[in-house]
């Protein structure tokens, strides 16, 4: 579908961003950077941690909404970049005022069953509720970050959203096959981030880093496992309270084919932990620019370690 061919084509859209954080505001500069009408809103807006979002909208020219209902009665397109927890409140909380035909792209790394409960409330009102599943990492891709769609509008809304910079293709009109994709995804990326912590923060403690290093690149040779650790070290850090929520998501996705999610369960248990030390100021002062981004691995399973012999 063409902009000529559309009596209303995607850039001239209102959309409508639930969730400014880290993805929210990538999607915000990326979209503004081509025009596009930006609005948005996060529950952190009603106290201070909103003020470094403040700052954020008005120097792109995004505007900051009120309220979920706010921000669904003028958007044409809404897109749900929240934590996993808040997948099925969002929808609820934009369901009453969300216009006719909206759509309504939920981001989210929800379970299948999640994204279907939002979709039945989003629907159910008269929206057009389409799930993604982000198969990435979003800030090296950012808005292009490659996205599957899924349910009835899927293969409507595809082009649509490419047309606005997304890297979007539908993989299936039943809702819950493209989160399936993700959560099954996730059982091994955020395992092996919750791994990773784990074997490099004991072989450190036992001064036997160097020898596990050396067999898991003998092992696996095209991994650069310094590069990869110190990675997976700094987003855990930075992000670990929301992918803890995403595994648990991950583990109710397990637990509904009758599989226990042992993996999963350990995942989130590790990932809340690091995100809890974090909260806690172990890694420095959350917010800051050197926050998360030591690039030796050793600088932040130094400080776990000296934390764990600090209560012995």
């Amino acid at each position: 579908m063409t902009a000529a061919s559309n009596p209303n084509p995607s850039n001239r859209w209102h959309v409508g961003l639930i969730g400014y954080g880290e993805v929210g505001k990538i999607l915000a500069e990326d979209l503004r950077k081509d025009g596009v009408h930006v609005s948005a809103y996060d529950v952190k807006l009603a106290d201070s941690r909103g003020d470094a979002m403040r700052s954020h909208a008005d120097s792109i020219g995004v505007t900051l909404m009120a309220s979920h209902a706010e921000l669904a009665a003028q958007a044409d397109f809404i897109v749900s970049a929240v934590t996993a927890s808040q997948d099925v409140a969002v929808a609820e909380a934009c369901a009453p005022t969300i216009k006719p035909g909206a759509w309504f792209l939920d981001f989210n790394s929800a379970s299948p069953g999640a994204k279907q409960r939002a979709a039945a409330l989003i629907d159910g009102a008269g929206g057009r509720y389409v799930e993604g599943a982000v198969m990435t990492s979003v800030p090296p891709y950012r808005i292009k970050v490659p996205l599957l769609l899924g349910g009835a509008g899927a293969r409507e809304l595809a082009p649509l959203l490419n047309e606005l910079g997304f890297a979007a293709r539908p993989a299936s009109d039943k809702l819950g096959v493209a989160s399936a994709t993700k959560m099954c995804r996730s059982i091994m990326i955020k395992g092996l981030e919750a791994m990773v912590i784990e074997s490099f923060t004991t072989a450190r403690a036992y001064g036997v880093e160097d020898a596990v290093l050396a067999s898991l690149k003998e092992t696996f040779p095209g991994i650069d496992w310094e590069k990869q650790g110190a990675y997976f070290f700094q987003r855990v850090i930075e992000h670990g309270r929301r992918r803890a929520e995403e595994v648990r998501e991950v583990a109710e996705t397990v637990r509904d084919i009758g599989l226990t999610p042992w993996s999963a369960d350990g995942t989130a248990e590790r990932q809340a932990w690091v995100a809890d030390l974090a909260d806690d100021g172990l890694f420095g002062t959350r917010g800051t620019k050197d926050f998360a981004r030591s690039p030796d691995w050793r600088t932040e399973a130094d400080r776990i370690i000296n934390k764990i012999k600090s209560k012995e």
